[in-house]
């Protein structure tokens, strides 16, 4: 009887050749650990609007986005042109511009706490100086963060990342930075509050994804957030945001419009460089001025944030102002849109699943969600913890992955990102490709 497995395979041999070249090269065979999936990953030639066709000739409708990036899709026109005009004025100088001063301006305009912009290349870099930040900031040592948040391979934060989030992520990292990162159970009031009194007067912040990836784009509980606010106003610390996914994705004022919470820092990618490499810490201005350079600080006053080579890119500057230049102009249709089709994805990927007796829930906010198959149908999924310990992860992660991919529909966590060049043809074709897996995965086949 042929498989899934089989299927994938036939439909992908010149990716699985890829694949084996890239390993001869490449450690793992990837540049990103989540680009791999067993057998092989897929291999993309080209993307437009919603799909990829892989170097096969094969079209999907994609809904991993670039990392959750595209907001408007693969490929938008108007980032096309802006980064076209920047080509002809240069590449990379390596001088400050007029273009970046204006990008700042507007993600200072948008963003709530957004007092003082400083630029980098990466997420994973904005998470490691917001930390630093807030333990110069405040002179304390003790971070905490959820158990289960993910905020890039930053040494400061690799820790308590998978399941059973009492463990590091990897060797190389020194016993001294994981014995002052600790991490809370999301969503669980009382025994986060339980972990921040142990902290006692040593805590320096508390950094969080607004919805944390891995645990299915969960919102926090009102309670939660007011919780993680209060304690680290009356304790001195600072509350730290990572919105590198959720930041002008959630709203055009990010999570923090979106919760009405104002955080001391938080820190931005994707979405904001218009599919270009970028990362920024924002927040308020009295802890970001500590890293300015036109002050001549003691050596023990001063915060260095580096920033990079490549931060503030021209071309990434050019697309970042376009792309939050566009989501500003068009914001009341762009969400109302996003959150609809992103409503209709869930409600509809969970009953055309349900319908063939496949046990599943659909969890998510916005235009983000992710596919769970819970071990009982009555289980609660509002945390990293309920997910990994309450549903077949391997199952999403894996075979719900490889059967999607066969009906010509590419996911992340069983799940991903809508995007405004998602169609509703496209949302119907997800959600029938859902069910055809339903009525096989029913039937064994």
């Amino acid at each position: 009887m042929t498989t899934y497995f089989d299927t994938y395979r036939k439909k992908t041999t010149h990716s699985e050749r890829l694949f084996k070249r890239a390993k001869q090269v490449i450690p793992g065979g990837v540049t990103h650990n989540y680009h791999y999936f067993p057998p092989y990953p897929v291999f993309v030639k080209g993307a437009k609007g919603s799909k990829f066709w892989d170097v096969d000739g094969n079209e999907y409708v994609d809904l991993w986005m670039g990392n959750f990036t595209h907001i408007l899709g693969h490929h938008p026109h108007l980032i096309v042109e802006a980064v076209e005009r920047e080509l002809k004025e240069g590449i990379h100088w390596g001088i400050v511009y007029e273009k970046m001063v204006e990008w700042a301006e507007i993600i200072q305009e948008l963003v709530p706490c957004a007092e003082r912009v400083r630029f980098c290349c990466s997420g994973t870099e904005a998470t490691m100086y917001a930390v630093r930040l807030a333990r110069a900031f405040t002179g304390k040592n003790t971070i905490l963060k959820m158990g289960g948040g993910w905020h890039g391979p930053n040494p400061d934060l690799t820790l308590a990342i998978k399941w059973p989030f009492d463990q590091s992520e990897s060797l190389g990292l020194m016993p001294e930075l994981t014995q002052h990162t600790k991490y809370l159970p999301f969503n669980d009031v009382e025994g986060s509050l339980k972990i921040i009194h142990q902290a006692k007067e040593d805590l320096a912040g508390i950094i969080f994804e607004a919805v944390i990836g891995e645990g299915g784009f969960v919102p926090p509980t009102e309670e939660y957030i007011r919780m993680l606010r209060s304690e680290t106003e009356k304790r001195g610390a600072l509350m730290i945001l990572d919105e590198v996914i959720s930041g002008f994705r959630l709203a055009l004022g990010g999570a923090q419009e979106r919760f009405k919470i104002t955080p001391d820092l938080a820190t931005l990618g994707k979405v904001t460089g218009g599919g270009f490499p970028v990362g920024a810490v924002v927040g308020k201005k009295e802890i970001l001025e500590r890293t300015a350079a036109d002050r001549k600080w003691k050596k023990s006053e001063r915060t260095l944030i580096g920033g990079g080579t490549f931060s503030a890119h021209p071309c990434t500057a050019a697309a970042g102002l376009a792309m939050l230049q566009h989501l500003k102009d068009q914001a009341a249709e762009i969400y109302p849109v996003l959150e609809a089709k992103g409503k209709a994805a869930r409600e509809g990927i969970q009953k055309a699943l349900r319908h063939h007796g496949i046990q599943s829930i659909v969890t998510g906010i916005g235009s983000l969600f992710q596919t769970h198959f819970p071990y009982r149908d009555d289980a609660v999924l509002d945390s990293p913890n309920a997910i990994h310990q309450l549903t077949d992860v391997d199952k999403r992660e894996n075979e719900f992955r490889i059967r999607m991919l066969t009906k010509g529909v590419h996911v992340m966590h069983g799940g991903g990102a809508i995007s405004t060049a998602h169609s509703d043809r496209d949302i119907d074709r997800i959600i029938q490709a859902a069910g055809e897996i339903g009525r096989e995965m029913s039937s064994g086949e």
